[in-house]
């Protein structure tokens, strides 16, 4: 399973290796941005799974660069948690109606600042974090590294375990290639496209290897989903 991948957008540099010390502590993968712009360029590259976003910033703030990625449907369904030290009210509504997912104020518990990130990855990447998931009668357990469909035990190889993994976070999407290879071999591993479709191939057997119909979809020039 890949790590999960946060991007921390912070302009003081203090901060910024504190925080990124401690998210690599608890297992994450950093990506580091020092303003709005490079985390924008960043995000326009790979995805991330979360986003820590400082609200303020010179040149493009955070709440602007907020407001950019949840215009864009390909970035909407990021989780963003704003940092920041403005703690009126009105300043916590505006920061969520931007789009915010979260809005934590400076100074903040790490403690507390990981309970928040894990709960917006509960929501968007369960399996990360050792969560079961379940889609009509197949189940994946993370913990026990075990696949069930209608009770029987499939046996998948490493790769078709976290690919399965990462079509049953979200059924019905529609996963790229491109995306597929970020989650599944990781942002630092050259693999050619078409590795893709031969384990998607290898999955969809073990997955009707007790008989059922064959789960995954394949949309023609978009990738594929399940179900």
């Amino acid at each position: 399973m890949a790590q999960p991948v946060v991007l921390l957008v912070e302009d003081e540099p203090a901060q910024r290796e504190v925080l990124a010390y401690n998210l690599e502590a608890e297992g994450f993968v950093v990506q580091r941005a020092t303003n709005g712009e490079e985390a924008l360029e960043l995000v326009s590259e790979a995805a991330p799974d979360l986003i820590l976003l400082d609200w303020m910033m010179p040149h493009v703030s955070g709440l602007e660069v907020c407001r950019r990625l949840k215009l864009r449907p390909e970035t909407r369904g990021i989780p963003i948690i704003m940092l920041s030290a403005r703690s009126e009210e009105v300043d916590r509504v505006r920061g969520l109606e931007t789009g915010a997912d979260d809005y934590v104020i400076k100074p903040y518990s790490v403690v507390e600042l990981m309970a928040r990130l894990r709960a917006q990855l509960r929501r968007v990447r369960p399996a990360t974090l050792g969560l079961a998931l379940e889609w009509q009668d197949i189940r994946l357990d993370p913990e026990t590294h075990r696949v069930t469909r209608a009770g029987a035990v499939l046996k998948l190889g490493p790769t078709e375990f976290r690919l399965l993994s990462t079509l049953l976070e979200k059924p019905g999407r529609v996963f790229s290639r491109e995306q597929l290879l970020d989650r599944v071999w990781g942002r630092d591993i050259y693999v050619d496209s078409r590795t893709v479709d031969v384990h998607v191939g290898r999955l969809r057997k073990a997955l009707c290897a007790f008989g059922g119909e064959d789960p995954l979809r394949t949309v023609r020039g978009a990738g594929y989903a399940l179900g």
